[in-house]
């Protein structure tokens, strides 16, 4: 990178939030597309999946918020990627901080495995319901990630014309 200016910062630190983004992203996309899935076809227990799931969101989602936060001080020139990846930090929060103690208690409280008990059970459909938040909050994050993504390319291919 030649370090020349767009919007005040340099190609460097432009390019460095686009491989920060890039890594988060696809680190979050091998999760969802590859890991989630594998550990749930080869693992003796949907419980065990879970938590093996569970172990990788509890490293996925901290790791966003930080990505956002560093991405968010490199590209403070181009706003838009600015807002896109603090509504990923959002994202990785609500769904680390409010969301997944919430399934914890609730698993804990279950006693066993959620499977074992009636689809109408309150307790199996408040899991699904907060199971859908926390992949809702994964899924948004890595869409706000390749928005940042997006609006950083096109700032770096632009220069400083952009918004």
């Amino acid at each position: 990178m030649t370090g020349v200016p767009v919007r005040g910062h340099s190609t460097t630190r432009l390019g460095a939030a686009v491989v920060i983004l890039a890594a988060w992203t696809g680190a979050a996309f091998l999760s969802m597309a590859v890991v989630a899935p594998a550990a749930f076809a080869v693992l003796p227990s949907r419980t065990l999946a879970g938590a093996m799931v569970g172990r990788v969101l509890d490293t996925l989602f901290p790791a966003g918020i930080l990505m956002a936060l560093v991405v968010a001080a490199l590209a403070r020139g181009v706003r838009r990627a600015s807002f896109a990846s603090l509504l990923a930090m959002v994202a990785c929060a609500w769904a680390q901080f409010v969301i997944d103690p919430r399934i914890a208690q609730l698993r804990e409280a279950i006693g066993g495995p959620v499977d074992a008990l009636a689809a109408d059970d309150a307790r199996r459909v408040a899991f699904g319901r907060l199971h859908g938040y926390s992949v809702g909050g994964l899924g948004i994050a890595m869409l706000a990630a390749i928005t940042a993504l997006v609006f950083i390319l096109k700032a770096l291919r632009t220069g400083p014309r952009t918004a």
